[in-house]
């Protein structure tokens, strides 16, 4: 059984608030269960809510008018998503969908918004956790345009590493669900090219790769190694 208050407890965006307003978003909230691969919501949509992912991993993506999926980013247990919450009214910018099974906590954008004008101390931690979203989005930016291919794979699984970490590079292994097709997707590359950066990074032990999954084996490892491409 989920624990609602728990969820939202734990998550970041939510730390800004006290007890007594988490435990009324959860009164307020719905829990919602997806299989793999299945819509949790898709572009274009006017829906406006946050959810918080309590089990499972999260995908945010684009489709354009050919049914092509472009993976953006992989979202891990205790984030939140929901790109029209904050502009209520506009169409969704990206799809989510269920990467694995998953069991969200998702709450009305119109709540959410009403719970943070009754509680202004949350504003602080709100717009500190936008900045830094903004940030990572600039700085991915930055590594397409600027980076090579090694860098720009390397830091991408550094970067998944990190989410599915609590946000800390650590010492021991991180394991995620992520095929070559999803990362060529990700970035924007063919295939071939994404295995042989992958295969150069196994041989190098900073990765391990198995059937649909890749293995961040040392991340600090590979932190190191992507400051020498720079």
């Amino acid at each position: 059984m989920t624990d609602s208050v728990a969820v939202l407890r734990q998550c970041p965006i939510f730390s800004g608030f006290p007890d007594r307003a988490i435990e009324e978003a959860a009164a307020h909230a719905r829990i919602r269960r997806f299989n793999i691969d299945e819509l949790i919501y898709e572009k274009g949509s006017r829906q406006s809510t946050i959810s918080v992912i309590a089990q499972g991993t999260v995908r945010i993506s684009s489709v354009n008018a050919a049914g092509r999926e472009a993976m953006l980013i992989i979202f891990d247990k205790g984030t939140w998503f929901g790109d029209t919450v904050f502009s209520p009214g506009t169409p969704r910018v990206y799809g989510a969908t269920a990467h694995t099974e998953a069991v969200i906590v998702e709450m009305q954008g119109e709540f959410f918004r009403e719970l943070m004008r009754r509680y202004p101390e949350s504003y602080p931690n709100v717009l500190d956790l936008l900045s830094r979203r903004l940030w990572a989005s600039m700085s991915l930016i930055e590594d397409d345009a600027l980076r090579g291919v090694p860098a720009r794979v390397g830091r991408r699984l550094l970067f998944l590493a990190q989410m599915h970490s609590g946000g800390h590079t650590l010492s021991e292994p991180v394991t995620f669900r992520l095929t070559r097709e999803h990362i060529a997707n990700m970035m924007g590359m063919t295939r071939q090219g994404v295995h042989k950066v992958l295969k150069a990074f196994e041989a190098q032990q900073m990765i391990v790769l198995s059937y649909g999954h890749v293995t961040v084996q040392d991340a600090r490892a590979l932190e190191a190694y992507l400051k020498t491409l720079d």
